[in-house]
Order: structure tokens, then C-alpha cells, then sequence
């Protein structure tokens, strides 16, 4: 029993660590020698990086961050996939690891996203995680996600503010994964990890309800969103 509880919990640390890689802060020194948190928003995600360094690197820093969410469950169902893993499972009295996967995903999924907004490398800062949430949904089940970038897409493409549609992508994620059938963790991380997201987007949401969040491209004079 031991074994199986050092395992899982080896898991979740690998997840939050993936997830800790700062990726935009390590773009920001690597390319201007600057402290991206100290520029633009002050966040570390793509859309600091945007406004700060521009457009390709913005988008190696949001293919980066995606994958991320996608290596944490990739690991848990790696390492699931693995005799040892099953051998240590039925010492502990558990015959069937199928019902463990989907609730170790989202726990590592969830440790990822954690990662990202409180990197253990930043002094526990970061970014709003929308796009390692995003890589996330697309490790656990892949048409959640497809359906989550494309709310976002369309709320972006009218309103031009990424912020408001990674909110909307977030309170989505829940209902897609109820309408899809998904099993009830997924459910719950759409729940939990769209609180999160939101939570992590307040000083956003003060701004959109006053009208000032900036739109893509306009300067931004306050703490932003990503």
C-alpha cells in the first residue's frame, strides 16, 4: 500500500513540476534579458508575452504551455500502462487500475495547472494557466478541448479580448464534458478548473464589467489577463 501511495504521489509532483516549467519568464530572459512579471501585465503567459516580445515568441510560449497540460495526463496514463504499475496496484487490494486513470488524470491535470499559475521556480507566481488547462482538456478527452478553443475563438473573434474568452472557454468546460458523457471526474475538473481559471482572472473580470479590459494589440495600462 505504501509503494502505491508513493507512486501516485510521485505522479502529481512530476505533474506540478511539468507544470512549474516557466516558460514565458524563460523566453523573456533568454531573448531581452528581462523579468517578464515585471513588464505588461506582469503574468508569465502567452498574452504578456505578446505584448511584450511579440508574436512568434508568444506562440512558442503558448505551444509550450499547451503541451504541458497534455505531458501531465500523457504521464499518468504512461506510467498506468506499465506491469509494475499493475503489480503495485493489486498488492495494494485494487484489481482494476480502470477505474483509478481517469480520477489520477485529473488530479495531475489539476497539479499541472496549479503548476503553471504557482511555479515553484517564480517564487510561486505565474500565469492565468488558460492555456495549460487547455492542454489538459486535450490530454483527457481531445473533443472537449477542440470544443473549449473553439468558444474561445469565436467570443475572440468578436470581442477581440482575450481575457473574456478564456472565461467563456472556462465556464464551458463543464457542460461539454457533461453533454459528451465524460466520466465524473472530468466533470469536476471542467468545474474546478473553470473556478480556477475565473478566480485566477479577477482583477480581469473588474475591468470588463467597468468597459477599460484592453482589446488585442491596445496597450495595457493595468495587471491583464494570461
Amino acid at each position: 500500500m505504501t509503494s502505491w501511495i508513493v507512486l501516485n504521489g510521485a505522479l502529481l509532483i512530476g505533474a506540478y513540476l511539468l507544470g512549474s516549467i516557466p516558460t514565458g519568464y524563460t523566453v523573456g530572459k533568454w531573448l531581452l534579458g528581462i523579468d517578464i512579471r515585471e513588464a505588461g501585465s506582469g503574468s508569465t503567459g502567452a498574452t504578456n508575452v505578446l505584448r511584450t516580445l511579440g508574436k512568434w515568441p508568444a506562440v512558442g510560449v503558448l505551444l509550450v504551455d499547451v503541451l504541458k497540460g497534455v505531458g501531465a495526463i500523457v504521464l499518468v496514463r504512461y506510467v498506468y500502462s506499465i506491469d509494475f504499475t499493475h503489480q503495485l496496484a493489486t498488492t495494494a487490494g485494487l484489481e482494476n487500475t480502470a477505474i483509478v486513470i481517469p480520477w489520477m488524470a485529473t488530479f495531475a491535470g489539476f497539479f499541472a495547472v496549479l503548476g503553471h499559475s504557482k511555479s515553484i521556480w517564480l517564487g510561486f507566481t505565474g500565469g492565468k494557466s488558460v492555456a495549460t488547462s487547455l492542454g489538459v482538456l486535450f490530454g483527457l478527452y481531445w473533443p472537449v478541448g477542440l470544443g473549449t478553443l473553439g468558444i474561445f475563438g469565436i467570443v475572440f473573434a468578436v470581442s477581440r479580448i482575450v481575457s473574456l474568452s478564456s472565461i467563456m472557454g472556462a465556464i464551458s468546460v463543464a457542460g461539454l464534458m457533461f453533454v459528451l458523457n465524460q466520466p465524473l471526474a472530468y466533470v469536476l475538473f471542467g468545474i474546478a478548473g473553470g473556478v480556477f481559471v475565473i478566480v485566477r482572472h479577477r482583477s480581469n473580470i473588474q475591468r470588463l464589467l467597468k468597459g477599460t479590459e484592453p482589446r488585442i494589440g491596445e496597450k495595457l495600462e493595468t495587471s491583464a489577463s494570461n
